[in-house]
C-alpha cells in the first residue's frame, strides 16, 4: 500500500511541477476560508454552476440530432422527442433547465441586493455577475427561436422587430440581424450558431472569471462584516471554514440533491409548465400565416416585456416604441452601477434602515407583478399598473443614493455573531 501512495504522491509532484493542480486546489477549496455564518441564500452560486453543467452536456446530446433548417427544425425537435432513446428526457431537461437557470440566478441576485454583495470590494464581482445575467438572457433567447414553433416564431419577430424602433438605421439594422425581411431559416441557422458556439463560450468564460475574482476578495456574509479584519497567529480569519469540506458536503450537496428532486418532480410530472415553461403554441410548427392569439416571451423576460408595453406615448418626436426599447434596455443596464449608487455604511439588510427594507420589498412586488402583467392582454387599467410598477422599479435604483445616505443604520457587529 506505501508503495502505492508514494507512486501516486509521485505522480502528482511530477505534474504539481509543470502544472499547479494541488495549488489552485487549495486556493480555491481547501483553503480558501469563506464565512461561517452562510445560509439558505448561498446555495444558489453553486446551484448556477449546476445548472450550467446540466444545460452543456444535454445541449451537446441535442445538437446531435437538431436539424437548423426551416423546414425540418420542428421535425427534428418532434424526432427526439419520439423516437431518439431517452430523447424526450433530454429535451425536458434542457427546457427545464431554461427556466431553472433563470430561478436559481435571480434567487442569487437577490441575495446579493439583500447582503450588499455588490459594495466594496465586490463591485467586479458583481459586473461579472450582471454581465453573466446579460450573456443568459441572449443564450434563452437565440434558444427560443431553435424549436421553430409557432410561438417562438412569433415572440422572435416581435422581439427583433424591436429594432426597427432605432431612429434612422432601425429597419437596416432589424433586417441584418434576421438576414431576411422576416424570420426565416437564415435568423434560425444564426440563432443556432450563437446559441451553441458563441454564448456558451461567453458563459464559461464569464463564469470562471467570476469565481476568480470572488475567491480574490473572499465572500461576503449575511451579516456583511469583513472576516479578513479578525485573524490568528497564522493569518487565517476566525470567523471563517475552509470551504471544502464544510460547504461543499455539509451545505452544498444536500442543497443541490433537494434541487434535483424539485427538478426532477417538474421534469417528469409539469414539464410544460401550464403553458410557462413551454408554451402551447410551440407544439405547432411555425406558421407565418397563423398569429398566436397572445405573443408574450417565456416568463423569465416578462417583467421586461411588460416595461416595453407600458410605454404607450410617444415623446420629442420619437416613437413609443423607441421610448419601451429605451425603458427596457435601461432595465437591464441600470444595475450595473449599483455599487456606487448604495451610499449606505453598511452592507446588509440586516443593520440598514427602513428606506432599504422598503424600497426593496417594493422592488421585489413589482417585479413580480410585472412578470405576471407580461404573460396577460394589456388592459389599460393593467397598462397603468405596469407603469406604476416601471416607476417603482426604476426608483429603487435612481432614488438609492438619497435613501441610504440619510436612514439610520444599526452598528454592525465586529465579529460574525455566534
Amino acid at each position: 500500500m506505501a508503495t502505492v501512495q508514494e507512486s501516486l504522491q509521485n505522480v502528482m509532484n511530477w505534474v504539481d511541477e509543470r502544472l499547479p493542480v494541488t495549488k489552485t486546489y487549495e486556493k480555491h477549496m481547501s483553503k480558501y476560508y469563506a464565512p461561517k455564518n452562510f445560509n439558505f441564500w448561498y446555495i444558489f452560486g453553486v446551484l448556477s454552476v449546476v445548472v450550467l453543467v446540466l444545460q452543456l452536456v444535454t445541449g451537446i446530446w441535442l445538437t446531435m440530432n437538431y436539424i437548423p433548417a426551416g423546414d425540418r427544425a420542428f421535425a427534428s425537435v418532434e424526432f427526439i422527442m419520439r423516437d431518439v432513446e431517452f430523447g424526450w428526457m433530454l429535451r425536458y431537461m434542457h427546457s427545464t433547465g431554461a427556466s431553472a437557470f433563470f430561478v436559481v440566478v435571480y434567487m442569487h441576485m437577490f441575495r446579493g441586493l439583500m447582503y450588499g454583495s455588490y459594495k466594496k470590494p465586490r463591485e467586479l464581482i458583481w459586473i461579472l455577475g450582471m454581465l453573466i445575467y446579460v450573456a443568459l438572457m441572449a443564450e434563452g433567447f437565440f434558444g427560443y427561436l431553435l424549436p421553430w414553433g409557432n410561438m417562438s416564431y412569433w415572440g422572435a419577430q416581435v422581439i427583433v422587430s424591436l429594432v426597427g424602433a432605432i431612429p434612422f438605421w432601425g429597419e437596416e439594422l432589424a433586417v441584418w440581424v434576421r438576414g431576411d425581411f422576416n424570420m426565416s431559416e437564415v435568423a434560425l441557422n444564426r440563432f443556432f450558431a450563437l446559441h451553441v458556439v458563441l454564448v456558451p463560450l461567453a458563459l464559461i468564460v464569464l463564469v470562471f472569471l467570476h469565481i476568480l475574482a470572488l475567491h480574490e476578495v473572499g465572500s461576503n456574509n449575511p451579516d456583511g462584516i469583513d472576516v479578513k479584519a479578525n485573524v490568528d497567529e497564522e493569518g487565517k480569519p476566525l470567523d471563517s471554514v475552509p470551504f471544502h469540506p464544510y460547504y461543499t458536503i455539509g451545505h452544498d450537496l444536500p442543497a443541490i440533491v433537494i434541487f434535483l428532486f424539485v427538478f426532477c418532480a417538474v421534469m417528469f410530472f409539469y414539464p410544460d409548465g401550464g403553458g410557462y415553461l413551454i408554451e402551447h403554441p410551440n407544439y405547432e410548427p411555425a406558421d407565418p400565416l397563423k398569429t398566436p392569439e397572445l405573443i408574450a416571451p417565456v416568463w423569465y423576460y416578462t417583467p421586461f416585456y411588460s416595461m416595453l408595453r407600458a410605454c404607450t406615448f410617444p415623446l420629442f418626436g420619437m416613437t413609443a416604441k423607441f421610448w419601451g426599447l429605451v425603458v427596457m434596455a435601461g432595465a437591464i443596464a441600470i444595475p450595473f452601477v449599483l455599487p456606487w449608487l448604495d451610499r449606505s455604511p453598511v452592507k446588509s439588510i440586516r443593520y440598514k434602515g427602513l428606506g432599504s427594507k422598503v424600497f426593496l420589498t417594493l422592488f421585489v412586488i413589482s417585479f413580480f407583478i410585472l412578470g405576471y402583467l407580461g404573460t396577460v392582454h394589456p388592459t389599460p387599467m393593467k397598462t397603468a399598473l405596469a407603469q406604476l410598477c416601471t416607476g417603482i422599479y426604476f426608483a429603487y435604483f435612481l432614488l438609492m443614493p438619497w435613501y441610504t445616505s440619510v436612514e439610520k443604520t444599526k452598528p454592525v457587529p465586529e465579529r460574525v455573531p455566534e
